[in-house]
């Protein structure tokens, strides 16, 4: 799923007309991974690897120098099958996944600037794909008036549509939820300030 510069126009236009109604502040950030886990394909090599030579030994009749030539090729190949985008996926624990992209979130929350608003009232809408997350991550200002469920229906509506390969509906869609909270809470003034870029960032 790759959003086109067309859906990147309508997600900016999306945020302008939200922003219009608030003064919060919204960013959006669409990563197709929250890591590179590269760790992981050579850590199961490597123990696959290390285990064979027992197996070799007990099992079979074959020299040290044949099992020691199997155990290298084994490495080296597990290591290159399990590089493979869609095996490599498959090696990494679901937590160790969700914790990823929970701390990838809260990285770009903070790396876009969303805690500079006087009022403390930015949200970001961060989806990771390869680890199929989505989050809504409010700033103090707006959590202290809102609890965090107030943001379950947006979270529902942006991975409904992303199930459908929809990814520009899906942040619209969030987006104008998120818009009706803050506009509830934070109310445009008579001289609302956009301080940070109406434009979805892709990392």
């Amino acid at each position: 799923m790759v959003l086109t510069k067309e859906d990147q126009d309508r997600i900016g236009a999306a945020i302008r007309a939200a922003e219009a109604r608030t003064e919060g502040e919204i960013v959006c950030v669409l990563a197709k991974s929250s890591s590179d886990y590269a760790v992981y394909p050579l850590a199961w090599s490597a123990l696959a690897a290390l285990i064979a030579p027992w197996l070799l030994v007990t099992l079979t009749a074959l020299s040290v120098e044949r099992v020691l030539l199997i155990q290298l090729l084994l490495f080296l190949g597990l290591y290159v099958l399990f590089s493979v985008p869609a095996i490599h996926r498959l090696l990494v624990p679901r937590p160790v996944q969700r914790a990823s992209a929970h701390r990838a979130a809260m990285e770009q929350f903070m790396i876009r600037g969303m805690s500079r608003k006087a009022n403390r009232a930015g949200v970001l809408i961060f989806v990771s794909l390869e680890e199929h997350y989505a989050r809504i991550v409010a700033d103090q200002g707006i959590t202290a008036k809102v609890d965090q469920s107030v943001w379950r229906g947006a979270i529902d509506a942006l991975i409904s549509h992303m199930r459908e390969e929809r990814i520009a509906d899906g942040f619209i869609a969030a987006l104008e939820q998120c818009a009706g909270v803050l506009a509830e809470h934070f109310p445009v003034s008579a001289a609302p300030t956009n301080d940070l870029p109406d434009r979805i960032y892709l990392i």
